[in-house]
């Protein structure tokens, strides 16, 4: 049989019985959407996750108190950062473009009659430029603000929408521990980062918080940022090996401290996507390999209630490999039109999670290649069982079937 002529004979058989066509293509059309829509997902995943990680700054290095995990838990003194670290820091390494001490902890903060329990950030002046932070309004505070303990603040937009709702809170005063600090500059939102939410934090003075607020003498974290031509891992080394030699650490002794690098934050990120979109494919997967026996199952009763077709066929000059590639191809139709309705399906399941949703999709070409060739693939290795069966048929017991 000419291969044109086979397409139009699998095309009238599969017309034939349309409901029995669509219930053998539902399970591609879900399996495939489903690959879409959770690759989708993963792919929109990873890049909130790279965005909430540009967002916390770029070129950066995070140093905080204690040294490398071991079993969950930190070794070494959790007060092993002070200022003099900072200075020092500042005014020996190379390539450093600011730098920022920085104590946190949570406080009540109150407006009058409206209060909030937040974050309170003690920074240098730098720390809204390492860490990308813009002004809505007002302004950050200078370093004469900083060197005289002056009782200033920024807050983030949260804050300032749950202290002041629709007033403008420059200006105003906020008490936090009973100390008035006056509100000069309002943070643009940023979003949630996940681990934190940078729109819930008060900024001051690191001197005021460290003295007046917290009453402690070391630092909860150094934020560093390299110059864009800057080496990072250099930095990093070098930042390693001047605060080990303050710190009087022997050779062969742990680190008190950790330095955590931009770039290992977005490869331990990267790893985690990718690992999450791996996974919710397969699991979409699954659904597709079901689709396939889905198709293996019709097109046996199909080939069982076609049994006096194919004898017919066969007497009349049909060779095995004609009635092979007719089933065969039946079964590819089904699977080649499902996953382009799949493809369809999974494009609206992915808009709508978008837009109903806090999770962004994202659908790339690679996700629809996958799609049509899995779903070809499933067509052909679970449609060619009932096809070698129907060509196997003994022509002379196919014409008595009855």
């Amino acid at each position: 049989m000419l291969f044109w002529t086979i397409i139009k004979v699998s095309f009238k058989s599969l017309q034939a019985n349309k409901l029995r066509t669509f219930l053998a293509m539902l399970g591609i059309i879900i399996g495939v959407g489903a690959v879409i829509s959770m690759l989708a997902l993963g792919a929109g995943a990873k890049n909130q996750v790279m965005e909430r990680i540009t967002a916390m700054g770029t070129n950066l290095l995070v140093v905080s108190p204690g040294g490398d995990r071991r079993g969950g838990v930190r070794a070494g003194s959790r007060e092993s950062l002070t200022i003099k670290d900072a200075q020092e820091i500042r005014d020996t390494i190379d390539g450093i473009a600011a730098i920022s001490p920085l104590v946190r902890g949570r406080e009540q903060v109150t407006y009058f009659n409206e209060n909030v329990n937040t974050t309170i950030t003690g920074t240098a002046s730098t720390y809204l430029e390492i860490r990308n932070f813009e002004m809505e309004k007002g302004r950050g505070f200078t370093v004469m603000e900083e060197d005289h303990t002056s009782r200033v603040a920024i807050l983030g937009a949260n804050t300032a929408e749950l202290l002041f709702k629709n007033q403008n809170p420059l200006g105003e005063r906020i008490r936090i521990k009973n100390i008035n600090f006056k509100v000069i500059g309002v943070l643009k939102e940023k979003g949630d980062q996940g681990w934190f939410n940078p729109d819930e934090i008060v900024v001051v003075p690191y001197p005021v918080a460290m003295k007046q607020l917290f009453g402690q003498p070391h630092l909860d974290e150094i934020d560093i940022k390299a110059n864009t031509d800057a080496d990072l891992t250099q930095v990093e080394e070098d930042v390693t090996a001047l605060l080990r030699k303050r710190h009087r650490i022997m050779e062969d002794a742990e680190n008190d401290f950790h330095v955590r690098n931009q770039a290992e934050i977005i490869d331990m990120a990267s790893t985690f996507t990718r690992t999450f979109t791996i996974l919710l494919g397969g699991i979409a997967g699954i659904s597709l390999v079901v689709g396939g026996i889905g198709i293996m199952n019709i097109m046996l009763v199909t080939v069982t209630e076609r049994t006096r077709e194919i004898g017919v066929r066969k007497a009349i000059g049909a060779k095995d490999r004609d009635i092979l590639r007719q089933f065969l191809l039946e079964a590819i139709l089904i699977s080649a039109i499902g996953g382009i309705l799949g493809i369809v399906f999974g494009f609206t399941v992915a808009y709508a999670i978008k837009q109903f949703t806090e999770y962004q999709t994202v659908i790339e070409t690679f996700s629809i290649m996958l799609a049509l060739t899995v779903s070809a693939s499933v067509g052909i290795f679970f449609g060619f069982y009932p096809a070698f069966r129907a060509a196997k048929l003994d022509p002379i017991a196919a014409l008595r079937y009855e």
